[in-house]
């Protein structure tokens, strides 16, 4: 075990550490209002929609996530080529900087999962709670944010948390995008000298540490809506 280049590599590893967490952010910003969005389709049963959302859940869910990454990494640039060919833009597609590709593809991941963590979280909600609103004056807007979110909330915590987490540790498989990240970091570092076991141990601490205070930090924001269970009992 070569002691030096374990601790060289840690902070090397964490120096990939701005970018997983970058894409985890712009990811979930995509995919949290999407998956509540869908999800309300799904529950009222919207027609064609609430079919398509049942068929895209079930593909991802069904597909590895590295599967994704590389269908969408080798789909995308050649359908960007066939377009820009025939409007003759100039600009050379190869160019595009891997987080945006990465940016699509865990969005689009996490999307489906939270679809099913919302659906099941106003599932909990009474329908009478909405009746209510509306016979005092509220708009479905203001319902939604001022009663029916809050509770819903307190439930899906949980599990988005367990989202949020899953999706930071698959920000490590952006590797196959060439994308700069934690584990490609450690990895390149170890190829010099072949210290591989070293490349792995520090991508684990710095992933254990990572979602560690991920989870800290969601157990947080569940004590401070602890205050509407009250009101969803």
């Amino acid at each position: 075990m070569n002691y030096q280049f374990l601790l060289e590599t840690f902070f090397i590893a964490l120096s990939g550490v701005p970018i997983a967490l970058l894409v985890t952010v712009v990811a979930l910003f995509i995919a949290l209002p999407l998956g509540f969005l869908l999800a309300l389709t799904r529950i009222n049963k919207i027609p064609v929609v609430h079919h398509l959302a049942k068929i895209y859940v079930s593909f991802v869910r069904g597909t590895p996530i590295i599967i994704q990454i590389f269908i969408i990494y080798s789909s995308i640039p050649l359908m960007l080529k066939i377009i820009f060919e025939k409007y003759q833009i100039p600009y050379d597609i190869y160019k595009i900087n891997p987080i945006w590709y990465a940016f699509i593809v865990f969005a689009f991941s996490s999307t489906a999962i939270l679809i099913e963590v919302f659906r099941s979280a106003l599932s909990t909600i009474e329908k009478g709670q909405l009746e209510a609103a509306y016979s005092v004056g509220l708009t479905t807007f203001q319902a939604y944010t001022r009663i029916i979110i809050p509770q819903a909330l307190v439930v899906a915590l949980p599990n988005i948390c367990t989202a949020t987490v899953n999706l930071i540790k698959a920000t490590s498989l952006g590797y196959a995008m060439s994308l700069p990240e934690i584990t490609l970091k450690a990895k390149v570092a170890a190829n010099v000298g072949y210290n591989y076991v070293e490349a792995y141990l520090d991508i684990f601490i710095v992933y254990l540490i990572l979602c560690s205070t991920v989870e800290y930090l969601f157990k947080r924001y569940e004590k401070y809506l602890s205050k509407y269970k009250a009101a969803n009992a």
